[in-house]
């Protein structure tokens, strides 16, 4: 087939509904096949969850949440290439993970081995304290789990290997109580990190914000290839004809779809239902809360420490803040603003050998960040395609296969911009 011919089965348009990363994924790898691309945004910023403001109470500009990329989440990696934002990820050259446990005031670092063959469970030096190398025989339980288990079906619960890596490490993946959660998404996860060795989950953030890493790059280049990117333009309604969407209703007028366009639906879950009829969606979120201090960190604090026992779960120190997650935070988030924060303090003063004062803070509130990572949520995440023939989903709720990551979210993008782009020629 000629160039020409290819050319001319190629989509006229595909409009991407969402500027989250699940939509400016698909929207940077369509136009960088020559499609003709249009994003729309409900919001008046581009990012979703994955965005950086200016706080008026610290006078900073600080993250909506903190967000972890690992060294082999490869769909991130080649995102950040697209845009030349691949250097805006930083981070050790070597896999280390700071702990503390903040009950009996001990802290320790696991340092595992580059490659796969998992040396380092060998060396108590490396490994975690008081664990033995046979518990980590554990974590190949979770890689065989089937869809209906929970992680408690699969492993013990307990012990030191539970309590000082794989729960909080879950915790963190899942935003779920790990017990509880999907064994297979667990599985996924340890598929994906741990199990392929130090080299693929080398902590990764961002630098000097999310913002700056996963957002303002993609726009600089959707603009430099004539992309345009609406923000403050919500979809109200589609509609359907003879097996495909017809036309888009939005707040300002209806755009009507010629016959070889296509549609990306990255929205969150709850709004995709309202929009396609017979969607099923995950239904169960949990939240996470976040909490900024202005303070600039101890000169040996580590760029991240893992807190066992506290309400704190991860601190994040950043040049002119320390910021704090918790993850599956639903007891939290109702808490009082400032009681919640006094609280998070409480254990970054006991990690980092502060005063019992917290400085000027900022709490943060997700409250339905993800869906619940359970296997009856898990088994509700549709595929990117639809019953409509040029309609496709994108999200961290589909199903990808991962938890609802970041790396989830922008594969999501990958898949639905593949199918957007085959379904457009008539493959």
């Amino acid at each position: 087939m000629s160039s020409n011919a290819k050319a001319a089965k190629a989509p006229r348009k595909v409009y991407v509904v969402g500027a989250g990363l699940s939509g400016l994924s698909p929207a940077v790898t369509l136009a960088n096949r020559g499609v003709g691309v249009e994003v729309i945004e409900a919001a008046a910023q581009a990012g979703g969850r994955c965005r950086s403001y200016v706080d008026p109470v610290l006078d900073q500009t600080i993250d909506n949440g903190n967000h972890l990329v690992l060294s082999g989440n490869r769909a991130t990696f080649a995102y950040l290439r697209a845009v030349g934002a691949e250097d805006r990820l930083v981070g050790p050259a070597e896999a280390t993970f700071a702990f503390h446990d903040v009950r009996h005031r001990r802290g320790w670092t696991i340092r595992p081995n580059a490659g796969p063959l998992a040396r380092w469970v060998f060396s108590r030096a490396r490994r975690v304290p008081g664990s033995r190398p046979a518990d980590y025989l554990a974590l190949l339980a979770l890689l065989a789990s089937r869809g209906g288990q929970r992680v408690e079906d699969v492993i013990a619960c307990e012990g030191p290997l539970w309590e000082r890596l794989i729960e909080p490490f879950l915790l963190a993946a899942l935003n779920t109580q790990p017990k509880r959660a999907s064994a297979q998404l667990a599985g996924a996860v340890i598929r994906e990190s741990l199990a392929r060795g130090g080299r693929a989950y080398r902590p990764r953030i961002a630098e000097p914000n999310l913002s700056a890493a996963f957002i303002d790059p993609a726009l600089t280049f959707l603009r430099s290839r004539g992309i345009p990117v609406h923000l403050g333009r919500r979809l109200r309604a589609v509609s359907f004809e003879r097996g495909r969407v017809a036309s888009l209703r939005l707040g300002d007028g209806e755009l009507v779809l010629g016959e070889n366009d296509a549609v990306i639906l990255a929205v969150p879950p709850w709004i995709a239902a309202d929009l396609v009829p017979g969607l099923v969606v995950p239904d169960s979120f949990n939240a996470i809360v976040n909490v900024h201090f202005r303070t600039p960190p101890p000169p040996d604090a580590a760029p991240m420490v893992g807190v066992i026992g506290g309400t704190a779960q991860w601190i994040f120190a950043f040049a002119d803040r320390l910021s704090v997650t918790v993850s599956a935070a639903d007891e939290y988030v109702d808490l009082d603003r400032e009681d919640l924060a006094r609280l998070v303090w409480r254990d970054i003063a006991a990690v980092h050998g502060l005063g019992p004062e917290p400085p000027p803070w900022q709490v943060v509130k997700e409250r339905r960040a993800t869906f619940a990572a359970t296997p009856e949520q898990n088994s509700r995440r549709p595929p990117a395609g639809t019953a409509w023939r040029n309609l496709f989903l994108a999200g961290d709720w589909t199903a990808t296969g991962l938890p609802a990551t970041i790396e989830g979210a922008i594969r999501s993008g990958g898949t639905a911009a593949a199918l957007a782009f085959k379904a457009a020629r008539g493959a």
